[in-house]
């Protein structure tokens, strides 16, 4: 993964595995450039296996093309917010109001941790529209 020069951009070379008509399938395999990542620990791309990325459009490419992914810094920022921020607020937000109530620490933490449930179904009944609003280009 790097930082472009262009502003806010994160890149990562991939290949191309499918082409259908309104998407290009890209599989992106982590390379050491990531551990000098400043983001490698938050980045949903990072790591040691390989990535399927389905994006959205037209592009001239075919099966086995190499390509580069971009995708803008910001929304690296809102799914991390989404998948660690909001949980991590929940929790730590219950767990002070259940301790000024004076649930006892077994009740607090069974309800810190219940209080999740709620967060995640509301992820999954809106994965479509989320899903949207994660894009991602490609530079050929």
């Amino acid at each position: 993964m790097t930082e472009s020069a262009f502003h806010g951009t994160i890149q990562h070379d991939g290949t191309v595995k499918k082409v259908d008509g309104s998407s290009v399938l890209v599989s992106i395999t982590s390379n050491p450039a990531c551990s000098g990542c400043h983001a490698e620990g938050l980045c949903g791309i990072s790591g040691k296996e390989e990535k399927t990325i389905d994006i959205r459009g037209r592009y001239n490419v075919s099966p086995g093309d190499s390509v580069t992914v971009l995708m803008e810094q910001s929304t690296g920022f809102k799914a991390v917010v989404l998948s660690y921020l909001v949980p991590l607020v929940i929790v730590v937000a219950s767990l002070v109001i259940c301790n000024i109530l004076s649930f006892n620490e077994l009740m607090s933490g069974l309800i810190s941790i219940s209080l999740l449930a709620p967060w995640y179904l509301i992820l999954y009944l809106f994965r479509n529209r989320i899903n949207r609003s994660f894009t991602f280009k490609l530079k050929t």
